[in-house]
């Protein structure tokens, strides 16, 4: 790709187990939340010692990186000095479309070389990984090493020697449980060592042509679920982290070989839909997008698909972060978006949520206990705030989300599970929709607002997927009283909102203001054609007219944007040129941020300058396109 990426994916499985490099010499590995996880990769040419990946002690001399590859699974990193060309080949094979394969906390790098110089050389790699993988900071516990015993494989073994498995909740915190395994497929040495006046492993290996490192993580348990600590998905069959790894081994080839398919089409697809651009950001967010979930297994053998709210709150099974994600899901795999869904209608359901629309979210990662935002729980009681709610909000989201479901499945048995909740919600939307009280949306950031016109339209939208559900259930009569509701709404809206300009107001008492009207995409998207041609016509125009360098700002109120919203408008564009112009905007800000950090979706459009939100899995939003 020609996108120079923000930050460069090297490891990257879930919200613990993802680890990235942030400058363009790949001098240093972090957590995506930017604390150190300290890692090393050195290359011994004829007994002489050079440093090719992160951390490098010592001030050995440096391999010099000739040319970074990133596709939807793998990062391909070249480097050379006078002798050799070496190569490391990361591969996180997170598959969206298998969930065994998107839960297996398994990463590979293959690494090999090339003589430059017409000379024979002997070769060998190590790789070392600190203490900071199994801790919160250095230093802040003791750590064990052992070596492990697997067939075919050269291992060892790190991790806290205090294990207190889900023992807390936070946003911006490591693992400090579970167990870190680097090894190598076949001979080679495994040991103890130092990094940084860190305890280390170390494993190296001779490198006749190739060798095959793996790096794996056993959390133990993954996620608490209502009182219930649950194991995820890879090891619901007894598996055990030994034997996923002797499989990764065993089954590279054929699965690179899946996975470099998946992103090739993917690539394919994305250019011919987009633009080449449009394919870059979308190869580079496929494993940020899986490694903000974990996927896990109820008591009573439901998938859970768990987002983390990353560098927000810490959130997990967030509604409004659920509802930006999931065109990538929507498109590939649905059992992963319905395990999304699952927990909250389980909290929606059980007595400690007692209001007629949708919860905001069921816990703060790992710990899925009922809602935390806007939520004290003191003494055996819960209080929630009411003002830090958004009912209208995750009513529209969740509606939508499943008649986007149906669509994609055609197939209605999962909405039908919940229609009474659906149904309830529904009325919400009904009650509110025309013009929703002064509260929050998805866009918390920018504060409270009344008479919301985008979240007015997400409310239509809402009340047409209910629509659609009741037809697919053959409730027709009922099906299209909600779809005249839905129009009257959508006139009502057309006519109080409307700017002189043709475009249409950030708030129906705010006259010549704007904003992204990102929720009328499901109205493109089904041909509901709820909103005439000249409202399209007139936001994209506005769009155009207050477009900055690094694309369209949010609403009038600041100069921040969404990547996620931004391209869902760019999705309501007809003309191809429109739609360029916004996705070019976005690609650049990515291209030429001087905030080195995983895919932002909250940034200024004027500098491209990160507001704060970093890793976040609602760039599962830039998807839109493909579903047209």
């Amino acid at each position: 790709m020609k996108l120079r990426a923000p930050a460069t994916p090297i490891i990257n499985i879930d919200p613990y187990f993802s680890i990235w490099t942030e400058n363009s010499v790949l001098e240093n590995t972090v957590h995506w939340t930017g604390k150190p996880n300290t890692m090393s990769g050195r290359v011994f040419v004829d007994g002489e010692e050079f440093h090719f990946l992160g951390f490098n002690e010592n001030n050995i001399p440096e391999m010099t990186v000739e040319n970074v590859e990133i596709d939807a699974f793998s990062t391909i990193i070249t480097y050379a000095n006078t002798a050799i060309c070496l190569t490391a080949h990361f591969t996180s094979p997170t598959l969206v479309d298998d969930l065994y394969y998107a839960s297996r906390p398994v990463t590979y790098c293959k690494v090999s070389y090339e003589n430059l110089d017409g000379n024979s050389h002997t070769v060998a790699v190590k790789f070392t990984a600190s203490e900071e993988l199994v801790l919160e900071k250095k230093g802040c516990n003791t750590v064990v090493t052992a070596p492990v015993d697997i067939k075919g494989i050269t291992a060892i073994k790190m991790g806290n020697a205090n294990q207190n498995v889900l023992s807390r909740s936070d946003d911006y915190i490591c693992i400090d449980w579970g167990y870190l395994y680097l090894g190598v497929n076949g001979d080679g040495k495994a040991y103890s060592s130092a990094l940084d006046n860190m305890n280390a492993i170390s494993v190296e290996a001779d490198l006749n042509s190739d060798a095959l490192f793996l790096f794996g993580y056993d959390d133990i348990d993954s996620i608490q679920y209502f009182g219930d600590n649950l194991k995820a998905y890879w090891r619901k069959d007894g598996k055990t982290i030994e034997q996923a790894i002797v499989e990764a081994a065993n089954e590279y080839n054929t699965l690179l070989a899946r996975c470099n398919a998946f992103s090739d089409k993917l690539k394919k697809d994305a250019t011919q839909k987009g633009n080449e651009k449009y394919a870059d950001m979308l190869l580079l967010s496929v494993r940020q997008i899986m490694a903000a979930h974990k996927l896990v297994v109820d008591i009573d053998g439901n998938n859970l698909y768990i987002s983390k709210e990353c560098s927000s709150n810490g959130c997990a099974a967030t509604v409004d972060v659920t509802y930006p994600s999931a065109p990538i899901f929507l498109l590939y795999n649905t059992e992963l978006l319905k395990g999304m869904l699952r927990p909250i209608m389980r909290y929606a359901a059980s007595d400690e949520w007692r209001f007629d629309f949708a919860p905001h979210d069921v816990g703060q990662y790992p710990l899925l206990n009922g809602q935390f935002y806007g939520v004290k729980r003191e003494n055996g009681n819960t209080e929630i705030d009411k003002n830090m709610q958004m009912p209208v909000e995750e009513c529209g989201n969740m509606i939508i989300l499943f008649a986007a479901i149906c669509d994609a499945d055609n197939d209605v048995s999962f909405a039908k599970e919940h229609i009474d909740t659906i149904s309830l919600w529904s009325k919400y939307l009904i009650k509110y929709s025309l013009d929703p009280e002064n509260q929050l949306c998805t866009d918390d950031f920018a504060g409270h607002l009344a008479h919301n016109v985008n979240l007015s339209i997400k409310a239509i939208m809402g009340i047409a997927a209910y629509s659609h559900i009741l037809q697919r259930l053959g409730e027709n009569d009922e099906a299209q009283k909600m779809m005249n509701t839905a129009r009257e709404y959508a006139a009502s809206v057309i006519e109080r909102a409307k700017n002189s300009d043709g475009s249409y107001r950030l708030a129906f008492d705010q006259p010549d203001t704007f904003s992204l009207k990102y929720n009328s995409v499901w109205d493109k998207l089904w041909g509901t054609k709820l909103f005439p041609q000249e409202f399209y016509e007139g936001e994209i125009a506005r769009y155009k007219k207050e477009m900055l360098p690094y694309g369209v700002p949010l609403d009038s109120r600041k100069n921040y944007t969404k990547s996620d919203w931004l391209l869902w408008v760019a999705s309501i564009a007809d003309n191809q040129g429109d739609f360029d112009l916004l996705v070019d905007s976005l690609w650049n800000s990515y291209n030429q941020t001087a905030d080195r950090a995983p895919m932002t979706d909250w940034y200024y459009c004027d500098s491209a300058k990160i507001s704060m939100f970093r890793h976040r899995t609602v760039i599962g939003g830039l998807f839109m396109k493909l579903m047209f």
